[in-house]
């Protein structure tokens, strides 16, 4: 029997409204605001513990070391490391708000995932994404590669892959569904790409980067497909498909102008999954400027223990009223029977709704005793991480903060009392 896991990234105690990200309305709106992060983290916390209570399996990806002195070397700057973050801060303020960044948090960009019934070996693959479209985010795969090859140890289970080469960007799985029957059966995989626009938005999942990855997890091409993202979705600040797509087993989930040939992408799914369910919003019932302002399809699609479906939303979706209607009518057409609506506003106002927030990972049960357990989530031990929150993550950060010694201890101190925590060293 196959589970899903979530991992979903603790969201860390540098959150910040830095602005780094363009293409990404929400981030380029938010910019120069203050931030909260102990809110952010037990938003995040919250969110864990809901899923947790539907029946599912969660995990957890750690917060980065913030601010990234070790980037900041590799740029020229000596000395200590507060003595480098002055310097850095004092002659090029961008390079230091990028270093202090948190978007690690968003894990759906941390790897592509395919699971063990689709690759040749047999083993569940994971591929590190470089992320190399945007600097503060380019600098997030060492950390994220070494925090994978911990939790996925056992090499009998899983092949962790370094990123492919950042000349071909990869943004991991925000620019990836999978579909299957169920789980545990073998599916489909689809890997969606942009092609970049002269003085649009950037293209951030590069074709080649996608293909690499297909390559090298072992898959079947015949159940393979690669799609283009619609230009149009892109340039409304649709940066990653997950913005205006998502899948979960035999539903996918997306809004109508998702993909350059919806047609064709669907004609190949139902030619693989017979019995796949496509439920497609129409541009006229919830346009795009809807979709991506309140993030409908960057929603969490999935499979309760019991049966059924259950959609993830974010509380923006209950505050426009375009979709808010949409999402009444869903439970009673289609096969998700359920809506939740859930409070992740800090990281919505950064421009990454709950789908952005996890990396999703199906395994058989029977692996489930070889992963990681300091990685694993409870109860219980959301308790300890909403104490160790409430303590050591700032209250706030305003934007010249970034640029303080204070802040930069608060960081370094917050994420070492979380390692102390799990038993990380």
């Amino acid at each position: 029997m196959f589970v899903e896991i979530n991992f979903d990234g603790l969201i860390g105690p540098s959150h910040n409204y830095a602005g780094l990200s363009l293409g990404n309305v929400a981030s380029a709106t938010n910019a120069g605001t203050e931030s909260a992060p102990r809110a952010a983290a037990l938003q995040g916390i919250a969110k864990m513990r809901h899923l947790i209570g539907l029946g599912l399996h969660q995990g957890i990806l750690l917060p980065h070391d913030r601010p990234e002195v070790g980037w900041l070397r590799s740029l020229g700057f000596t000395g200590d490391d507060d003595a480098l973050c002055a310097a850095a801060w004092r002659e090029d303020p961008a390079l230091l708000r990028n270093a202090m960044s948190a978007s690690a948090m968003w894990t759906a960009n941390a790897a592509t995932v395919s699971p063990a019934p689709d690759t040749a070996d047999g083993r569940c693959h994971l591929s590190a994404a470089n992320l190399s479209t945007m600097v503060h985010r380019s600098i997030e795969w060492p950390e994220t590669e070494r925090q994978l090859r911990q939790i996925f140890a056992d090499e009998r289970y899983f092949a962790v892959h370094a990123p492919v080469p950042g000349c071909f960007g990869d943004e991991g799985a925000a620019n990836f569904m999978r579909m299957a029957a169920q789980h545990g059966e073998p599916g489909v995989e689809i890997f969606v790409y942009g092609e970049q626009r002269p003085g649009g938005f950037p293209a951030r999942q590069h074709r080649r980067a996608s293909e690499a990855v297909a390559r090298r997890h072992g898959l079947d091409p015949d159940r393979t497909y690669f799609a283009r993202q619609s230009d149009a979705a892109i340039q409304a600040g649709a940066f990653h498909n997950d913005v205006v797509a998502v899948a979960n087993e035999r539903v996918l989930f997306a809004h109508a102008e998702a993909f350059a040939d919806p047609a064709a992408l669907y004609d190949f799914i139902l030619a693989k999954l017979p019995d796949a369910s496509i439920i497609e919003v129409p541009a006229d019932r919830v346009s795009l400027a809807d979709a991506i302002g309140s993030y409908l399809f960057n929603s969490q699609l999935l499979s309760l223990p019991e049966g059924g479906m259950a959609l993830i939303v974010p509380a923006e979706c209950r505050e426009n009223k375009a979709v808010s209607g949409w999402l009444d009518s869903l439970p009673g057409n289609s096969s998700i029977r359920q809506i939740h609506v859930l409070d992740v506003r800090e990281s919505m106002r950064n421009g990454g709704g709950p789908a952005c927030l996890r990396l999703r990972i199906a395994v058989d049960k029977a692996v489930l005793p070889v992963i990681d357990q300091r990685y694993m989530v409870d109860e219980r031990k959301c308790d300890a991480l909403e104490r160790l929150v409430e303590r050591y993550w700032p209250a706030r950060i305003k934007p010249d903060d970034l640029g303080m010694a204070e802040t930069w201890a608060a960081c370094r101190r917050a994420r070492g009392v979380l390692f102390d925590l799990l038993e990380l060293g």
